[in-house]
């Protein structure tokens, strides 16, 4: 979905429409209403068309008009975001923020790629021909062995909630992470322990997933707002050790 100043939630979500013959209202489907949901430059989009997805993204369901329709199984939403310094941006709600698992900078291509796609003129012709690389069921499968069959010791629960709760002490910070935020923490160290092989999350998944989850979280006080979240975070992990799990 290409998000503009004229999106409305309804063209996310769907709506209904009545039926004369019938004399009956049918539901039509938005476009959420997919596995994997893109929303290119979400911020251009205003914040009640942006507060459509919030349901959409914590609960996997929608409620239009007082019936809740189920999102299909796996759902995934990624979004890009032009800099808020951008003409006809809106700052996202830190409520839609903290829905966001993971947060990271796109960049440039490596020097190799970016001359190969502007020799090319571009890769929208290998999208089309682009093949799945999983199925659903997959994705499923995987997903169960990540939230049953990876262990999350104590000692590494407790780094965890001593990341979080050092981000609620820092003098910069004006709001620290949630306990979403350190569910999210967790989650994702698993992932992380999963596609490294191991049915077990090290200290080091967590240290490593540390910036990508929990930065895009903080919310800075007023005359700390031009600090680099990313390096904040960073400095909050290496203050504290990494426990003997």
């Amino acid at each position: 979905m290409q998000c503009t100043s004229d999106l409305l939630p309804s063209d996310i979500t769907g709506l209904s429409v009545y039926n004369r013959e019938g004399g009956t209202f049918s539901f039509l489907p938005g476009p959420v209403f997919h596995n994997i949901v893109l929303l290119d430059e979400i911020n251009r989009a205003m914040p009640r068309t942006q507060s459509a997805m919030l349901e959409a993204m914590e609960e996997r369901r929608v409620t239009v008009e007082g019936t809740t329709h189920h999102l299909p199984d796996p759902f995934l939403v990624m979004a890009t975001q032009n800099p808020a310094d951008q003409s006809g941006t809106y700052p996202l709600p830190e409520s839609q923020l903290d829905r966001f698992l993971i947060c990271t900078g796109i960049g440039y291509p490596p020097e190799g790629l970016e001359k190969e796609i502007i020799r090319s003129g571009g890769v929208r012709e290998q999208i089309e021909g682009m093949q799945p690389a999983a199925a659903a069921e997959d994705i499923r499968r995987a997903r169960a062995v990540v939230e049953r069959g990876v262990y999350l010791s104590e000692k590494v629960a407790g780094y965890v909630h001593a990341i979080v709760d050092a981000s609620r002490r820092h003098p910069m910070v004006q709001t620290g992470l949630s306990t979403r935020a350190a569910i999210s923490l967790a989650q994702a160290s698993r992932a992380a322990a999963f596609l490294e092989g191991r049915d077990y999350v090290a200290p080091e998944d967590v240290r490593n997933s540390a910036v990508p989850v929990c930065s895009h979280r903080l919310i800075m006080r007023p005359d700390h707002e031009a600090v680099d979240r990313r390096e904040l975070v960073r400095t909050i992990v290496a203050d504290i050790p990494l426990p003997l799990a």
